[in-house]
């Protein structure tokens, strides 16, 4: 019976005690992420829209299909392309943080005719102080400690009662 209520203390010690192996409060910045898509308006031989203005962290898709003719978007400094020229193509490309500027793309078998497009990429605005992290696991070890010696306590007095009688 002493060993069954030891036992018992010692369990209820280690599910009381929370989680130990916390590493402390993590900030993180997650951005908004919205998609603009791009196609080709073949009747001009232009992509539609020609110019768009996005914010970091947003995604450009190039998507088209049923093309009479095959298209591209290749930026000019090698930053995305979707491949070989073709009748349907669906690629994404997302702009990450610090790639704020201006990229011009072309699509390679029109391009003497004009098929140019330009995509703008503004900063992103981060929060100036992002919100504080409340650490409550920094009373966690302290706490377990007193539950421990409080149980171990019990299960002492326990003992000796049972002893005693």
């Amino acid at each position: 019976m002493n060993r069954r209520l030891a036992l018992l203390a010692v369990l209820l010690t280690f599910a009381l005690q929370g989680d130990l192996s916390h590493s402390g409060p993590q900030a993180t910045t997650t951005l908004q992420s919205d998609t603009t898509v791009i196609s080709v308006d073949s009747t001009n031989l232009r992509f539609s829209p020609s110019s768009v203005t996005i914010t970091e962290g947003d995604t450009v898709r190039f998507f088209w299909s049923g093309q009479a003719l095959p298209h591209n978007a290749v930026e000019e400094n090698g930053v995305f392309d979707t491949g070989e020229p073709a009748r349907a193509v669906d690629e994404s490309f997302t702009f990450p943080l610090g790639s704020n500027g201006t990229y011009v793309f072309v699509c390679e078998p029109h391009e003497s005719v004009g098929m140019v497009g330009e995509i703008v990429v503004e900063p992103a605005e981060v929060p100036a102080d992002p919100p504080a992290v409340q650490d409550d696991a920094e009373d966690t070890p302290f706490v377990s400690v007193v539950l421990t010696v409080s149980v171990v306590g019990f299960a002492v007095g326990v003992r000796r009662l049972q002893g005693n009688g």
